[in-house]
């Protein structure tokens, strides 16, 4: 075990090396001593060492003398709604979302669906797991299996007029989780055509992350070939959601994020909407518009639901795919952006393509750049190097470093589930944009070579 493995707001760490039974067991315990729970929902994704941890983090539970409502094979955003609807105290899932298959971890919850986070949990469980904290109740917990799916549908479609859907055919990715047995559960007027629907573990294609350019080739392919009005996709846990238009052409999840977050806030003026620091210029623009407040947050789902609540926000959205509904217990869920867009388009009578044309046209953007980086690299110092550089920009600390000026911005973060240094370029024109992209990459590039 590797205390790297506590990250902002979850648990991630290759499997065995750096997570293993023993040290899910551990965490487990440390969950039940910090916050006390008598009965927790815990379920997995569908990777490999998933039942072997599942098992761990259910001894670890029974043994403190919690019950363990055992949900199965689920989406995140499942586990999610398990933990606020049912009476339970918490909710844990083993996942490790995108990450690729070698990965796993643990995503955690406190009644009513509250965020565990570094600065809520995750720091005093990693000094519990770290001290060799153990303990064993004279009366062991009880384990019983709970079906939630039928309460959890639901629940997503509570959040739409299924009668205003029209008949469209849709792509939809899986990507090898078990989202499309939900999508197809719902019944919708709609014809399905699936990709990689069988669930598998062993994600044979790479990374389950559609955000990845490489990972979307074959929803491209298949929303041409088939003539469908649009493509749908997910990640490996199916807490984010991804659009495709019926060219093929992949819709960021910054201008649904602007688009979604101009549907809330034109439903109650002064509706707050929550985004994050990545990309920031469409969303401000289309909520302002719609009568709404657009609020800046960090990235990553603890932090944004911990602001939702704060400022009671309709809705919140990242650029990764996040989206975010306090109806829906303030937290993140894959499935009702999908369901809401499909009544939007049914509604509007346009294609997919017309209703996010003006995004494209007006915010030009250099999707996610990653950099690798090393055990010795120094990001306080790069940033540090490139406040000093962009000195005459106006300068955000929000979430690693946004620099913004008239017609360009940039936002530089360290990643907080991988080794990764994360960039993110927006301008008034692609030729701003390409410009600025290259002058910015190339010294970023110098400074961690140097």
């Amino acid at each position: 075990m590797t205390p790297a493995i506590f990250k902002a707001y979850d648990i991630r760490g290759i499997y065995p090396d750096e997570l293993d039974e023993a040290t899910v067991y551990a965490i487990a315990q440390a969950y039940a001593k910090l916050f006390k729970p008598k009965r927790v929902v815990l379920g997995r994704d569908v990777r490999m060492s998933g039942p072997a941890l599942w098992e761990a983090a259910a001894r670890g539970l029974t043994d403190h003398g919690v019950d363990v409502a055992d949900i199965g094979v689920i989406t995140t955003d499942m586990m999610y709604f398990a933990t606020a609807h049912y009476k339970v105290d918490g909710g844990l899932t083993i996942s490790a979302s995108h990450n690729p298959r070698q990965y796993n971890g643990l995503k955690m919850m406190r009644k009513g669906a509250l965020p565990i986070s570094g600065d809520s949990g995750i720091e005093e469980i990693k000094r519990l797991v770290l001290t060799g904290y153990k303990y064993v109740e004279k009366e062991s917990g009880k384990i019983e299996k709970l079906d939630i799916r039928a309460d959890y549908l639901k629940k997503c479609l509570s959040f739409v007029n299924v009668a205003k859907i029209k008949p469209l055919t849709v792509v939809v990715n899986g990507m090898f989780g078990p989202v499309v047995q939900n999508v197809r559960a719902l019944d919708l007027p709609i014809m399905i055509v699936p990709l990689n629907d069988t669930p598998d573990g062993s994600f044979p294609k790479g990374p389950p992350d559609p955000l990845l350019e490489e990972n979307r080739h074959e929803t491209v392919a298949l929303v041409r070939s088939s003539n469908a009005d649009l493509g749908a996709a997910w990640d490996g846990d199916a807490d984010r959601f991804f659009l495709f238009d019926e060219t093929g052409r992949f819709v960021p999840g910054y201008y649904i994020t602007a688009f979604l977050g101009a549907y809330f806030a034109a439903q109650h003026k002064g509706t707050k909407i929550i985004h994050d620091p990545r990309l920031v210029w469409a969303t401000e623009a289309s909520v302002k518009a719609a009568g709404g407040v657009p609020l800046e947050n960090r990235v990553g789902h603890s932090f944004i639901k911990e602001r939702m609540r704060k400022e009671d926000a309709a809705f919140a959205g990242e650029m990764s795919g996040h989206f975010y509904f306090r109806d829906y217990y303030y937290a993140d869920n894959g499935l009702i952006p999908f369901l809401i867009l499909l009544e939007l388009i049914s509604e509007s009578g346009k294609k997919v393509s017309e209703l996010f044309a003006s995004y494209f046209e007006r915010y030009h953007i250099s999707g996610e750049v990653n950099f690798a980086l090393s055990p010795t690299s120094d990001v306080p110092n790069l940033l540090a190097f490139l406040e000093r550089t962009y000195g005459d920009g106006k300068i955000d600390k929000i979430d690693g470093l946004s620099i913004e000026y008239p017609d360009w911005r940039v936002n530089v973060r360290p990643s907080n589930t991988e080794p990764l240094l994360r960039i993110n370029v927006e301008a008034k024109s692609q030729a701003i944009l390409e410009k600025e992209f290259m002058r910015f990459k190339d010294r970023i590039t110098a400074h961690l070579l140097s």
